[in-house]
């Protein structure tokens, strides 16, 4: 995406991330929503939708556009042709940019975002070891060689997404078996490496942030993100808030029994959703039915794209134990929306009929596929660190970065 040049202002660096039970938006954080959602968009407008007066939509723009958040658009309107024009208000997404790290099992994912949400920049590094420190540190330092491609740009800060257990208040990957990660000090550790604000969260939360800010669920008053990957496991927003638990726990849905499931699991027991959905158990199977030699899932789906009858049965007998994982969360939470991250539902219509034809007739039109299949994980992280900013916008003090 090409970029101007920009003036260097002050840039509001993101601050640490609140606790979950202090995340209320804002009056601040409303409006600049608004421009989000609306942009470009009258300040009389942005009042009328969120209930605020004039003037403090007003004072919040011109604090906004100070920071260099917000600019005024180039053309007014005028209110039934009369009277004096009205200058609307959009995101300034040519200054600032939030960079985003995604460690899943097998590759780091780092990227940079600008304040829509969109990947301008990223690059992938195959993990060569999975000792923490060395990951963290490879990816920081690729992270810091991306904003060179994004000239005219800012960093407000690093969000880190990772599977597993994490805890968003103090920055940490409490467990992740599949990396053999315990109490690691992700933010920390990451903030020591960079000099940003760095802000951490498990990947299906940050997902859900990111579907609520500028996906499909943006109107949606609950939203229920199911992410299938190495790791399984979910997150759920009711009216903005994303349900973290005690230490963040909520989520954890790996050892849940999926309905049919044959396959073993660590813990002992047959059919847990991990053990049967994950991508090794997939990648597995194809290179049992000689498909595949390795532990790609997107070769079992490229086999499949090539007419392969048994790539296709795999890809979509997954697609319906994911359905019947997706029917009972349905059952226990209700949302108004499910939206599911897999690598068969992403690129293959077939996949996504059969989770739904699972789901059932009066449900299937509320489960819809993740709103970023080209760039998932690089979303997942940015999304992070783009949170923080959206509940808050005026919480840290300007200064320059």
């Amino acid at each position: 995406m090409p970029r101007t040049a920009a003036t260097p202002v002050a840039s509001p660096p993101i601050s640490p991330s609140p606790s979950p039970t202090s995340r209320r938006r804002t009056s601040a954080s409303v409006v600049l929503r608004s421009v989000l959602d609306h942009g470009p968009v009258a300040r009389s407008t942005i009042a009328r939708l969120t209930g605020l007066s004039p003037a403090s939509v007003t004072d919040y723009c011109a604090r906004f556009t100070e920071l260099g958040l917000i600019r005024e658009a180039s053309a007014p309107r005028r209110s039934n042709g009369v009277g004096r024009p009205h200058v609307p208000v959009d995101l300034d997404d040519t200054r600032f940019v939030v960079g985003g790290v995604h460690v899943a099992v097998p590759y780091t994912t780092v990227a940079l975002l600008d304040l829509r949400g969109r990947v301008v920049a990223r690059r992938e590094l195959k993990h060569e070891h999975t000792e923490p420190g060395r990951v963290l540190a490879r990816a920081a330092d690729a992270l810091a060689a991306l904003p060179a491609g994004v000239p005219g740009c800012r960093p407000l800060g690093v969000g880190v997404a990772v599977g597993g257990w994490v805890d968003r208040a103090s920055g940490t990957v409490v467990e992740h078996p599949l990396l053999g990660w315990r109490d690691v000090a992700v933010r920390e550790m990451f903030g020591r490496r960079t000099g940003l604000p760095v802000h951490v969260d498990g990947h299906a939360r940050a997902l859900v942030n990111a579907e609520r800010l500028f996906g499909l669920a943006r109107e949606s008053r609950s939203v229920l993100h199911l992410f299938v990957g190495n790791v399984v496991d979910a997150a759920f927003a009711t009216h903005d808030e994303v349900h973290h638990g005690p230490r963040s726990q909520a989520g954890a849905i790996a050892h849940l029994p999926v309905p049919g499931g044959t396959e073993p699991c660590d813990c002992g027991r047959v059919g847990c959703l991990q053990a049967e959905l994950g991508e090794r158990t997939l990648c597995r199977r194809a290179r049992e039915a000689g498909l595949v030699d390795g532990t790609n899932p997107l070769h079992v789906v490229g086999a499949a794209a090539t007419g392969d009858p048994e790539a296709v049965r795999l890809l979509v007998e997954r697609a319906r134990a994911v359905g019947r994982a997706v029917r009972l969360l349905l059952d226990v939470l209700n949302p108004e929306t499910v939206v599911v991250t897999e690598v068969g539902i992403i690129h293959r219509e077939d996949c996504l009929s059969a989770l739904r034809e699972e789901v059932g007739d009066t449900r299937a039109a509320s489960v819809v596929p993740t709103s970023f299949p080209d760039a998932v994980l690089a979303v997942a992280g940015g999304a992070v660190a783009l949170d923080v900013l959206y509940r808050d916008p005026l919480a840290a003090s300007p200064r320059l970065i």
